[in-house]
């Protein structure tokens, strides 16, 4: 029989951590009082609020609007766990639309978050690193990377993070270094990417190529993969299971045996094999690098020695009835002429 009796248990889909929300306009600038707020439940309850709050995207220029981002970078040094792993967990979504990035870099947010790299709670230091990620994947964020010279200290930190945080320094460093490469070369990038290309995680041993990569755009990065012995992992990786991580191996070769040093360098890795057999690779990322690595050894007449025996496998890539993507006919055409190129 039904009764009038209220139970004072709260209704299952009520969360008692979360502060309630203000009517309509009003809902951003209390929470945003909230923050500020010298009680501790208070900001817990505000920063849980406002990390749902915000999934909407239609809600973040309304919470920039309302002075949030400053508010924010205040929590970021609160003494308290919790209010720093939710005050990072909104930074993240924040840094997932333009205006917030924008806003990051309006407040000079960027210095402040780096702090967070050291802190001791885990979920604190991978929100942190999620969103420094995310705001270096536009130009002003990798650049204010770079002027606040935060490289070598994202290098120093792949040596001892845990290896989900590893995978989103990796790519940080991969968008900073596209604008600058001498901080990671001289904070020793080459030496923790090699280590790395060992690493079990085949995401981990992938991005770690695609950075060596990267880092050998300009001559002395190119010098520093052969003193490593950078080559003699990624011509391993050649073989690898994992498609990315050949794509990106191969890739890495291509680049650095653009130099004499790096073509013999690779030879002696022997490098060759392994490339070849890539040509008839399912991808056609791989089998593009694998084309343009050939390309670059082809040029050392030892390699073009050896070359000439495979060069038939690298001529069948220029059919357009066996080779369906154009850029690596276009690639295979320009291997077989320097291939067979006689003085």
């Amino acid at each position: 029989m039904a009764t009038s009796r209220i139970s004072a248990r709260l209704p299952p889909n009520i969360d008692p951590t979360k502060a309630p929300l203000a009517y309509g306009d009003r809902a951003l600038p209390k929470l945003n009082s909230e923050l500020n707020d010298p009680e501790l439940i208070t900001r817990q309850r505000a920063l849980m609020a406002l990390c749902d709050y915000l999934h909407d995207p239609e809600h973040i220029v309304e919470a920039l609007r309302v002075g949030v981002v400053s508010s924010l970078k205040t929590l970021l040094t609160d003494s308290d766990g919790t209010v720093r792993n939710k005050t990072t967990e909104v930074l993240y979504i924040i840094s997932g639309h333009n205006s917030g990035r924008d806003a990051f870099i309006d407040e000079s947010i960027i210095i402040p978050l780096s702090r967070l790299f050291d802190d001791d709670v885990y979920i604190v230091r991978k929100n942190t690193h999620m969103a420094i990620e995310m705001l270096c994947e536009f130009y002003p964020g990798a650049e204010g990377m770079v002027e606040a010279s935060l490289i070598p200290i994202l290098v120093d930190k792949l040596k001892i993070e845990v290896d989900d945080i590893k995978e989103y320094i990796l790519d940080t460093l991969h968008f900073c270094m596209r604008l600058e490469q001498i901080q990671a070369l001289i904070a020793g990038g080459m030496e923790v990417f090699t280590e790395l290309l060992k690493h079990q995680s085949s995401v981990i041993r992938a991005k770690a190529a695609r950075d060596i990569m990267d880092l050998s755009v300009p001559l002395d990065g190119k010098n520093k993969a052969c003193e490593c012995n950078s080559l003699v992992d990624l011509a391993k990786l050649l073989k690898d299971s994992d498609t990315d991580v050949r794509a990106k191996a191969s890739g890495a070769i291509a680049t650095i045996t653009i130099t004499t040093k790096g073509k013999y360098s690779a030879l002696k890795a022997d490098a060759i094999p392994p490339l070849v057999s890539l040509v008839g690779d399912p991808s056609s990322e791989v089998r593009l690098n694998a084309i343009k690595a050939i390309t670059t050894l082809s040029e050392a007449p030892q390699a073009r020695k050896e070359l000439l025996k495979y060069v038939d496998r690298i001529e069948i890539k220029t059919n357009k009835d066996l080779e369906p993507t154009e850029a690596v006919r276009k690639a295979a055409e320009i291997a077989v002429k320097v291939i067979t190129w006689k003085p």
